[in-house]
């Protein structure tokens, strides 16, 4: 007999290996025999060696997804597959053939057939791998016992962070031996059943709390992106607030998807005191005193603050801060990561090809102009004075449908390289400093002052019109702005692709998750809840949350939250969920938070909405109409309850009898 093959055989029956000892997916790729016992071998000899375990380390890391992706192919939809924007460019774009897999999922194009964001084999190999660290690590004799707790924590808090993607895209999953299966491990131990949602939300955080034990709280410059103990707990903090909202807590449209013994995978019963959880988690990290949210200082060139606008320094205020360069320095480069104290984790941004910068930019400074945002979003932007755009104030009124596109004539400065053209239509006029560090559009100034040439490519004042200058290229005929509005907010104003961009850097976790996060626990939270660990008690204490709040908001220059709002828990939930998006747009979080809440269904089932963006430049009351776009398949979103998480890929099913698909796949 061929004990080769025989172990080839062997190894290819195994569940949950196949993909995660070798990475990929059929036993053909996945596993050749004499890679795994080099593999193996090369294993043995890196517990030798701190150096090698440092690089073995660094090497788990990279299977993590980039998560600064988020408008084309990448490890995740969280992008295009939000409400918030589509692409331009046809399924057919691009050598593949299919540069729709950004949005495959809102187009109805997954199945569990599809090669479409299929982590799963790359998660669970990370988790092995971590998981190899984790039990050989103290055969390393070279490590100090400084460098022995940081490469553990390491370990940890990358074993946690795959099982949490894992979590957010599939669902509940298998929780694995902390111990690698050994090679000869028959086929019916390591197939695994999956564990509930509560159990792989207890079993992330224990790691992530191990993790914040052993990491450093602080890194030098040069090892800026390895996580930190507030990292840990910040990964924490989010998945205890996903674990308390009313997808994952409470909720009855998934009580027949149990497991064997027959536990909900997802628990019908409201534990409300998850909310309490939530909160401490949240609260951990704000009495760390390491965080804060990042501001720049007003200049005589900052626009003044409406009169309903604390004057007070902030956080008291808004009066000694440059509100649209606070928000927007956090995302265009124009600062070190290492100077923005609100950076919890954040990964180097992606540039060139398929970078948001190359997929917004209009085509006059040499990007696609490929990313449409929804008027939806747009509309969601306060007016300066904070006021909703439904109900605006005399002093800054939102224009009538006959007013929209009529320009401002005047121009006016929002920040210091920041101007507001005349030309601008008065519909886009006096927005809150968010937007604009946020949204590109039709009349928008694009200065793109890297640029040295003769031609004419900065400070272009870009139109959307049919016979724009934003028009598309002539090899992507299609590929033009269909809304009239774009992304500006990882551009900076020196970028241009007709001549260079600065680096970019792309916050994973930031402070002001963390105060919204606490913020929303305490909205829900009913009575007190005190966590033993740490002695804190937390309530919903009114002036809790308005100082933390009222920090979001003064720092995008925005008035307090209101009395009757903070009273209110119905109110002061819609505050939340408004800022929410607003505060996070197009970084990736509207995507989970939506399925959180359960708000997916009514988001999605929705039309498109944007300028008519085939009326000509002599026709502005035209192209200020708003239009519907639903005639091209781009536009045409679909979503159902099983869209609330991926389909688990079929070859992972067919080699785990005991793993159940995802509900409605």
């Amino acid at each position: 007999m061929n004990t080769k093959h025989t172990f080839k055989a062997l190894l290819c029956s195994i569940f949950i290996w196949a993909g995660m000892s070798l990475g990929l997916t059929s036993c053909e790729s996945y596993l050749d025999v004499d890679s795994y016992f080099y593999d193996q071998t090369n294993i043995d000899s890196i517990f030798q060696s701190k150096v090698r375990v440092n690089e073995y380390i660094n090497g788990i890391a990279t299977k993590l997804p980039n998560e600064s992706k988020l408008f084309t192919e990448s490890s995740f939809p969280f992008g295009l597959a939000s409400d918030e924007c589509f692409a331009s460019w046809p399924e057919d774009y691009g050598e593949s053939g299919n540069r729709h897999s950004a949005m495959a999922l809102l187009l109805g194009n997954e199945t569990p057939q599809s090669a479409h964001y299929n982590n799963w084999a790359t998660f669970y190999q990370g988790i092995r791998k971590a998981n190899i660290v984790l039990t050989r690590i103290n055969e390393c004799k070279e490590l100090s016992d400084m460098e022995r707790r940081d490469y553990t924590g390491r370990a940890y808090f990358l074993r946690g962070y795959f099982y949490f993607c894992l979590l957010r895209q599939y669902g509940p999953v298998p929780i694995v031996p902390d111990k690698p299966f050994d090679a000869d491990t028959p086929s019916e131990e390591a197939s695994v059943e999956r564990n509930t949602y509560d159990e792989c939300v207890d079993y992330i955080c224990n790691d992530m709390e191990k993790a914040s034990e052993f990491l450093q709280e602080t890194r030098t410059q040069q090892f800026q992106n390895i996580p930190t103990k507030g990292a840990a707990l910040a990964v924490i903090s989010r998945l205890r607030l996903y674990a308390a909202s009313p997808w994952y807590n409470g909720n009855n449209r998934y009580t027949d998807w149990k497991t064997s013994d027959g536990r909900n995978y997802i628990s019908p019963i409201n534990n409300n005191s998850k909310w309490g959880v939530a909160a401490v988690a949240a609260k951990r990290i704000i009495n760390m005193n390491k965080y804060k949210l990042y501001t720049t200082a007003r200049t005589e060139r900052t626009q003044k603050l409406p009169t309903n606008i604390p004057q007070e320094s902030f956080p008291n205020g808004a009066g000694n801060i440059d509100p649209y360069a606070s928000y927007k320095t956090l995302f265009d480069g124009s600062v070190n990561a290492e100077l923005i104290p609100e950076y919890i984790y954040y990964c180097d941004a992606i540039t060139g090809g398929d970078s948001p910068q190359w997929l917004a930019t209009p085509t006059a400074l040499g990007g696609v102009n490929g990313i449409n945002i929804c008027m939806d979003l747009v509309d969601s932007y306060k007016m300066i004075d904070g006021h909703d755009i439904h109900h605006s104030s005399t002093e800054f009124p939102y224009p009538n449908a006959a007013e929209m596109g009529n320009p401002i004539d005047i121009a006016y400065r929002v920040s210091d390289g920041y101007t507001v053209n005349g030309n601008v239509a008065k519909v886009d006029a006096y927005r809150e400093p968010r937007f604009y560090a946020t949204i590109g559009y039709n009349h928008c100034i694009w200065p793109g002052t890297s640029y040295v040439g003769n031609d004419p490519v900065t400070n272009v004042e870009v139109t959307y019109y049919s016979d724009g200058n934003a028009g598309p290229l002539p090899e992507w005929p299609d590929n033009y702005n269909r809304t009239g509005y774009t992304v500006r907010k990882y551009i900076n104003q020196e970028d241009n692709l007709r001549g260079s961009s600065r680096a970019k850097t792309f916050a994973v976790f930031r402070y002001a998750e963390i105060l919204l996060n606490y913020v929303e626990a305490l909205n829900e939270l009913e009575g007190s809840y005190t966590d033993e660990a740490t002695g804190i008690t937390v309530t919903r204490d009114t002036e809790e949350m308005k100082i933390y709040f009222n920090m979001i908001r003064y720092r995008s220059g925005m008035p307090a939250i209101t009395d009757t709002e903070l009273n209110s828990k119905d109110a002061m939930r819609e505050a939340i969920k408004s800022e929410r998006k607003i505060e996070f747009a197009l970084e990736g979080h509207r995507y989970h938070d939506l399925r959180r809440w359960g708000d997916a269904d009514a988001a999605y089932n929705t039309k498109i909405i944007g300028w008519n963006t085939k009326a000509r430049a002599n026709n502005r009351a035209g192209f200020y109409t708003r239009t519907i776009w639903d005639s091209e398949r781009i536009q045409k979103r679909v979503f159902t309850q099983k869209m609330y998480f991926f389909p688990i890929p079929q070859t992972t099913l067919d080699h785990n009898a005991k793993l159940v698909q995802n509900p409605g796949w």
